[in-house]
């Protein structure tokens, strides 16, 4: 699938900042086998005094920006065309829990890739024993690592109600538990926490969704959104592969990343500091459009 992405971040400060200093991560990535960004510009309203970009420790792009004058808002604005290939469903060719225990202890590498990064406690999940248990009682309905997961994926998209009220950005994984509800953040970090707690390593995936309206409706401007799912390590043979807790699925074709991390901390979309007073007040618009 062929898509033109655009977003659009709109921060309205109560009284005007300067000095800031923001990390962002809103460009997708191009990824062997899966996913091509033919095309990206990243712009910002004002202009930053400074900008540059690095490749982060897990792969993903960064651009920074500061600034040193006084300004009372700040656009960030992303468009891309990106590629995206069809997933193939292969055969599971996971190993079992104990199985995926014996692989990891051969596993000497520590690099961006390595599952040993996704299997311990992280900066915004924590090790939970309640979702520990949750998580155990998919271990024991299946398996193989992939069954549990997939198995744990569409546990959470049916005992958990999807609500853009009951959480906020900082809201943990135990806290969501509790709530039996959110959105896709609190999700992921969830399914993370549950999978980590029985030994099965799992990531957070940032990236946009291609939303379709009902069948008579037409598509809005803006409505679709910034989504998060989780990445799964399934053992030496399947590797990799990713699954969507809020949508009950495995992330597809229309599931276009940004980046990977531990949690949302290591991909959030824009973090930094400043110098003001009062708060601030935040707006996002996204376009994920086929070009096909």
């Amino acid at each position: 699938m062929l898509y033109d992405v655009r977003l659009e971040l709109h921060y309205d400060y109560e009284a005007s900042v300067h000095g800031d200093r923001h990390l962002v991560r809103v460009v997708p990535a191009s990824l062997p086998a899966s996913q091509r960004v033919i095309a990206a510009g990243l712009t910002f309203d004002p202009r930053p005094e400074l900008e540059t970009s690095f490749t982060d420790f897990f792969g993903n792009t960064v651009t920074t920006i500061s600034y040193e004058g006084y300004h009372d808002h700040l656009d960030v604005r992303l468009t891309a065309r990106v590629q995206v290939d069809e997933r193939d469903q292969t055969a599971d060719l996971s190993p079992t829990l104990d199985g995926m225990r014996q692989e990891l202890a051969r596993i000497w590498s520590v690099d961006a890739d390595s599952p040993h990064h996704f299997l311990a406690a992280s900066p915004r999940v924590a090790l939970d024993p309640k979702i520990t248990e949750y998580a155990r009682q998919s271990a024991a309905r299946t398996l193989s690592v992939q069954a549990t997961a997939m198995d744990l994926c569409l546990a959470i998209n049916r005992d958990f109600a999807y609500d853009t009220d009951a959480t906020k950005v900082d809201t943990t994984p135990s806290e969501a538990f509790e709530l039996k509800g959110g959105v896709c953040q609190d999700f992921a970090h969830v399914m993370i926490a549950g999978l980590r707690g029985i030994g099965i390593p799992a990531g957070y995936v940032s990236g946009f969704l291609r939303t379709i309206p009902p069948k008579g409706k037409e598509r809005l401007a803006g409505a679709d959104a910034m989504h998060a799912w989780v990445r799964v390590w399934c053992g030496k043979h399947a590797g990799w592969l990713e699954f969507d807790p809020t949508n009950a699925m495995v992330a597809g074709a229309d599931h276009i990343v940004i980046g990977h991390g531990r949690d949302y901390s290591d991909i959030s979309p824009i973090v930094g500091v400043l110098r003001t007073s009062g708060q601030h007040h935040t707006k996002q618009s996204v376009d994920v459009i086929s070009v096909d």
